[in-house]
Parts: structure tokens; sequence; C-alpha cells
């Protein structure tokens, strides 16, 4: 008789009848549990089981049978037994009937986790972490674990009383987590555990546990030099195990499970409102990033944007908040690989930079027409701390781009910058007026400041391409001293190519140019011919620029090292003469009666005039030309000490009613200056012709105007060049015939013609004398075809015409109702 498959008909007091089996589990638990396991029994069960597999889910099943009645009884002691024998028992049998045994397994780990006791519910997790361990040799096609994320997950939100109790609970929901993560991640028929339900359960629980405040201080929580502390070290230490196993999880996430593992860390952000303050939320990111592999970056960052526009309503310190931990998120990004979401990361924060200017400027209208002024500075501040983190962001991103994406994306943010005469591209600036404008400029060119700064480029005509170059040098027209001074600022970043501008901090009449060992190169080819393409450009502005009303110290300082780095990077022969000529044209200007300057900006101009030639003569090392500079700089010195940089930008500087222009010795004379250079081989015929600002279109528009006043200007330009009916009708006497018939009139204006085109021909670069003579001829040769056409090309008839094609001739009819007869000819 077959007492194994028969036993539910056996007495149970009848002992030796029972199943072998069951007698050898039973021999496992003494009379009194606190003897604990009993070894050579077990040794016994464990042979059992591995000669006859087949009796494994028997096994398992009568040991979760007896394990739910001590349960019940509260046999603590006999739980502790059983559950020792089942894990040793999964450590020694690895077979197909195994499955079974596991089921009965889990069964009875979670009898002991939905108890209430904390002691049963840490047994039960530590089994389970064993059984986590194991390696199965197949696969298990049906096995889930939801109960077991669900269970661990409560656990990690312990709320007992007792502290210790607490902290054991929450260490082995960890721990249970981390056990889960293990046993599934590897298992491709379990990718279900990276579904958004079970992890809107497992991250939540180990941010939980992470943002304890008191182990919330920890200095490098997210650098990759920072230790993972293991289950063992971190055993009582909830924040530091959830960080591991945060880690952990992160790190085995593949590419299309990254958003559903970033997702729930920021809803759970937005639920404990740790956005403001955001050291947490940065903390976790830190982690992420550095957890995660590098090629899956941009998942994270175009979440975070998601993020962004999401709370675009939201509160100014919550917005600022999550675009702090963009950017940490970024700049550990921007070191690896960030993919294609480059130019979306700006995109995103330029648009979201113009939206809290709007907010601001709203916000200063109603407090304007409000009572209540506190508040309304309040929420200006708070959306200046936003723009702050944005303009950051886009530097500190932009920075640490290598060369050929950052020369993008300063192409992208230049094209943001409202530039007068220009559509405002994206950042539609006609509604925040005058100061929102003024303000993303200003925001813009400060992040432009960071993105070029560092930025290395072997050729000019790369760095400064004329779609780049044209819209900054337009901003240094405008009437705002803080905007010349950025755009300088700019243009020194991406020029001083070798970090000269440390040297020449400071506008001064520098001794010993020698001393400062500065570094140079010789000037290639292509900066050449960039010099020879846009030389005129620069000096047009930085002419220009001197003229400025509203100048300051810092205004020309930067216009000197302005100078200073051209002469280093870019001049060669033919840029020398030409920046000689534009010194001696500032010299010239400040002198000169016709322009409307106060005493204080004319002395600087030439104080400016005198520290630039005695940095050009020491540097070309002109003996003849140091000598003048320097003949010219001690009389000054002794006589007007007004017209030396470190005199005029003195805080008490006494300053002349009037210069005197006949007083030659104090000044700089353009003879002298071409006789030494053209000792020196220089060809200084160009000195003879004096320097005088190219015209371009943006001449047609006022440069003392802001962007807005442009618009209203070009509108007043269009009324006022129309003609008056009344001017159309003008009376004919004979004073208008007198006036039409002199011909000195016309002479005067051929002359005046022909002298401009002379002095085009002679100071305009060759490229664009060439540029001008192609367009004519291209156009002549139109006209000419177009006359050619006409003549030649035979009237159209109803019977056709023949046109030849590839030799062969092909007649065309053309129908009647389409022919074009003359008005005459049609009734």
């Amino acid at each position: 008789m077959d007492w194994e498959s028969n036993e539910s008909g056996v007495c149970g007091c009848c002992g030796p009848l029972r199943p072998r089996y069951k007698r050898l589990v039973d021999n496992i638990f003494p009379e009194d549990p606190k003897d604990g396991l009993s070894k050579s029994d077990m040794e016994k069960l464990t042979f059992y089981a591995v000669s006859a597999p087949e009796k494994l889910d028997r096994i398992g099943a009568y040991l979760a049978e007896r394990l739910s009645r001590d349960v019940v009884r509260h046999r603590y002691g006999n739980v502790v037994i059983a559950m020792e024998a089942l894990d040793q028992l999964l450590m020694a049998c690895h077979s197909q009937s195994i499955k079974p045994f596991v089921e009965s397994f889990l069964h009875m780990v979670a009898k002991l986790l939905e108890s209430r006791e904390p002691d049963l519910q840490v047994l039960g997790t530590n089994s389970f972490v064993k059984f986590a361990n194991i390696e199965e040799d197949t696969p298990s096609y049906h096995r889930r674990y939801d109960f077991f994320v669900s269970q661990f997950s409560a656990m990690c939100h312990s709320t007992h009383e007792d502290p210790d109790t607490r902290s054991r609970i929450r260490v082995a929901g960890i721990k249970g987590l981390q056990g889960v993560v293990r046993k599934t991640v590897n298992d491709e028929l379990q990718a279900i555990i990276w579904e958004p339900q079970h992890m809107d359960k497992l991250i939540p629980s180990m941010l939980f546990n992470m943002q304890d405040a008191d182990d919330l201080d920890r200095n490098g929580a997210g650098h990759p030099s920072t230790p993972c502390v293991s289950v063992q070290d971190g055993e009582e230490n909830p924040s530091t195990l959830a960080e591991s196993c945060f880690r952990e999880l992160l790190g085995r996430a593949a590419y299309g499970n990254m958003n559903n593992a970033v997702r729930p860390v920021l809803v759970h952000l937005d639920n404990h409102h740790l956005w403001e303050p955001n050291e947490f939320a940065v903390s976790c990111f830190r982690i992420i990033m550095y957890s995660i592999q590098a090629q899956h970056s941009h998942h994270v960052i175009q979440q975070v944007l998601g993020h962004l526009d999401t709370h675009n309503k939201n509160t100014p310190r919550v917005r600022a908040g999550i675009v702090q931990v963009l950017l940490e998120t970024v700049a550990i990004a921007a070191k690896g690989s960030v993919g294609p979401t480059v130019l979306e990361v700006f995109d995103t924060l330029l648009k979201h930079l113009r939206m809290s200017v709007d907010l601001e400027l709203g916000e200063s209208s109603r407090r304007n027409s409000a009572c209540s002024a506190s508040s309304g500075r309040a929420k200006e501040s708070d959306e200046r701390i936003v723009q702050n983190a944005i303009i950051r962001t886009v530097g500190f991103f932009g920075g640490n781009l290598p060369d050929y994406q950052r020369a993008e994306v300063m192409m992208f943010i230049m094209g943001k910058v409202p530039v007068y005469g220009t559509p405002c591209h994206a950042l539609d600036t006609v509604k925040i007026g005058h100061q929102g404008t003024k303000r993303i400029q200003t925001m813009l060119l400060s992040s432009l400041i960071m993105v070029t700064s560092g930025f290395k480029s072997k050729s000019m005509t790369g760095a400064l391409p004329s779609p780049f170059l044209d819209p900054l040098l337009s901003i240094s027209l405008m009437e705002d001293g803080e905007l010349r001074q950025l755009v300088l600022e700019i243009l020194h970043n991406i020029i001083d190519r070798h970090d000269n501008r440390a040297k020449l901090r400071g506008i001064r009449i520098i001794p010993n140019v020698g001393a400062l060992k500065i570094k140079r190169e010789k000037i290639s080819k292509q900066d050449v011919a960039f010099m020879k393409k846009h030389g005129q450009q620069l000096y047009r502005h930085i002419y220009l620029g001197c003229k400025e009303d509203d100048n300051a110290h810092k205004n020309f300082e930067l216009l000197f090292t302005t100078l200073a780095v051209l002469t280093i990077e870019l001049a060669n022969e033919d840029v020398v003469i030409e920046l000689v000529r534009l010194a001696v044209a500032l010299q010239d200007m400040a002198l000169s009666t016709e322009e409307n300057l106060s005493m204080w900006l004319r002395c600087s101009v030439l104080a400016l005039v005198a520290a630039y030639l005695n940095f050009l003569g020491q540097m070309i090392a002109n003996t003849a030309f140091c000598q003048h500079v320097s003949k010219v700089i001690e009389l000054r010195n002794m006589d007007a000490p007004y017209l030396l940089p470190e005199h005029v930008f003195r805080d008490k500087c006494s300053l002349p009613e009037r210069l005197d222009k006949d007083d030659a010795a104090l000044f700089f004379q353009s003879a002298d200056m071409a006789d030494s250079l053209a000792g020196a081989g220089y060809n200084a015929d160009r000195l003879n012709v004096p320097y005088v600002p190219q015209v371009t279109d943006e001449d047609r528009l006022t440069r003392r105007k802001s962007l807005v006043d442009t618009v209203s200007l070009q509108v007043d330009i269009l009324a006022s060049s129309l003609p008056d009916k009344s001017q159309l009708a003008e009376e004919i006497t004979f004073e208008t015939l007198k006036k039409a018939i002199d011909t000195s009139v016309l002479e005067d204006q051929e002359r005046e013609r022909r002298r401009q085109v002379m002095e085009k021909f002679q100071k305009a670069p060759f490229e664009e004398i060439a540029a001008h003579c192609e367009s004519k001829a291209n156009m002549l040769h139109e006209r000419l075809t177009h006359i050619f056409e006409l003549t030649i090309r035979p009237p159209p008839s109803p019977s056709g015409v023949v046109s030849v094609s590839s030799g062969h001739a092909q007649h065309q009819s053309v129908p009647v109702y389409e022919m074009k007869f003359p008005d005459l000819c049609v009734y």
C-alpha cells in the first residue's frame, strides 16, 4: 500500500504510518524551541529532499501548514525554526521540482509579512532576501511579486512608536525591495516590475527614507566617488540603505525604463513640497545622474524640462527650484553625452525666461495700481531668483559643452536676443515693452558671456560668423552702457584665445609691456581674411562706442582691452595701420567742436588713445613710434594730467573748461607716427586718409533709440516720407522754372557723388568693392537678358509656334482665348 499517496486516510496518531517526509520534517523541531534547529535531523531532511526532489513540493506544503499553525498559536520559536529549515532547503536544492517548493516558500514569507509582529516581518524579509540571491536555472513564467512590492513598501513607511523598532522595520522593507529588484530586473519575464504601478511604490519608499532629516546632510551624496554602503554596513541606517537600493535600481534601468523610473521622483518631490528648499531634490538628481548609464542622461533632462513646463504657473520659488535641479542635471550630463536635447534645453529655458519677465512686469504694473507694495516687491524678487537661475543654467550648460556644440549654442542664443531692425524671433517683446526687452537682452548677453568663457576657436571666421557678429555689434549701438559692456566682454571671450585679458586689466599707461609676458602667435591666413572682411565693422563700433554720453570708467577699460586684444590676436601690418587711423580719428573726434560731447568724455577718449598708442608702440617694437608717444605722455603729465587715464578716471579730477587744439605738443601727430611706421617698413600712406566710419543699414535708424522706440521711429519715417498732396500741386512760377534750368546745383550734386565714390574705393575693403561691382554686373546681365527675350520672342499666333528642342522642330499652338490683343483690337 502506498502510504504517501493515501496519507489523508491515515490516523494522525499512528507515527510509524505517517509519510517519511512528514516524519523528517517533524524531527527537526525540538521539544524546546529554544534549543533551535536540530542539525542532524536537518541534514537527514536535506539529504532526503536532494535524493527525492519530487517530494519538495510536499515538504514545502507541510512546512507551510506547520508555520501557519504556529503563527496563529504564537509559537514564534517554531516559526523561526521552520524558516531556517526552508532557507537551508532552498540553498541546497536546485532542480526543476524547486518551482512548487518556491511557491510554498513565498506563501510562508507572505504569512510572516502580513503579521503585525515586527520580529516576524523582519524574519520573513531576511528569508526573502536569501531567496532573491539564488539564481534559478530556468525562468518563472507565472510568478508575480506584486504583493511583496506592496508589503515591503508599506514597511518602508512604518510609523511604529518605538524608534528602534521603526528603524528595523524600515530597514527590512528596504532590503525586501532590494531583493525584489535583484530578483526581477535580470529576468526578462519579470519586466513588469518597471511598470508605473510598481515604480510608484518602489521609488517613493526609497525617497521617503532618504529624506530623513538626520541623514540629509551628507557631503558628496551624489558624487560617483562616494562609496555605496552595503546592506550589512548600513543595516541600522534606513537612509543610507535606501540610497544604496536607489542607486542599484537606477543602475539597472534600461533605455525604455528611464521615464518610469524618473517620473515617480518628480511626483514625490511635488507631493512633499521639496522644491523649496530644494537641497533634497538636488541630491536626488545627482544620485540619478551618477547612477544611470551616460547615454540615458537626455531622458532625465527631458523629464525635468517637461516638469518645468507643467509648473509654469506655479510659484516662482518652485520654478526656481526646478531650474536649479536642471542646472545640476545638465552640469553632469554636459560632461558626457546629452544627445539631441542640447537646443531643446536652451529653447525651453529661454521660453521660461520670457514668461518670468512677463510675470514680473505684470506684477510690477499691478503693484503700481494697488496698495500693497511689500508683496509686490517680494513677488518681483522671487521672479528675479527664477531668472538668475535660468541664466546660470544656460551659461553653465553652454560653457561645459565641447567647442563645436558651443558655437551652435552661441548662434542659437544670439538668435533669441531682441535687436532693433530685426524680428524678435521666438521671444516676443512687443507686449513687455522697453523695460522687459532690456531685461531680456541683459540676461541673454550675460548667459552668452558664460557660454563663451573659455571658448577657443582656431579661426575667427568660425567663431564670429556674420549671423552672430552683426546682431552682436548692433546691440553696441544702443543707448545703454550696461549692454555695451556685455557686448565687449563677449568679444573679449571669443577673440582672446591666449588668456591675456587678466594682464591687461584696467586702463593705464603700461611702462613695460614686455614684463606682462603676453602670449601671442603669428596671425593665420584665415584671421587675415576675417579682418579684411569684418575689420571696418569692428573699428566702426569702437569709434561709435566711444561717443556715447553714458560711458563710464568700465566702458573705457573694456574699450582699451578690446583694442589691445585685437592688436595681440589679429593685427598684421595692415591692421596696425588701421588701428592707428582709428586712434587718430578718436583724438580728432574728442577735439572737434562739432561733436556735442561733455568735457569728461573728451578727456576720457584722449586718455584711451594715449593708453592704447603706448601699448601698440611697445607691441610692434617701433622705437621712433614709442619715443613720440612717450614724449606726448610726459608733456601731459606736466601740463595736462587730465588727458591721462591715471588721472581722469579718479573720482575727483579737475577738468578744464575747454581743450586747446592748437597746443600740438599735447596730442599725437599722425605725420610723426606715419614717418616712424614708414621707417619700419609699414605702408603708411593710408594714415594720410582720415578715418570715417562706414555707413551701414543701422544708420538708417538712429542708434540712440531702443528696440521699442525703433518701431515707432520706422512708422514716423514712413509717414514723413509720403508727399503731401499740397506739395504735389505746387504752383509753377518763373522762379521754379529758373531753378529747373539752373545746372549749378546738379553740378554740385554730381561732384559730391563722385567724391563719395572715390572715398569709398579708397577706404572700403577690397571684398566690399568686389561685391558691389559684382552686384552691378549681375544686374546689368539680368536686364540685358530680359530685353533680348522680349525682342527675340515672336508674338503668339493661333497657328502655333515652332520651337527647336534637341534638334527637332516642335509646333506649339496657342488657343485664341489665351492670346492677349491690344485694347484697340477688342470690341
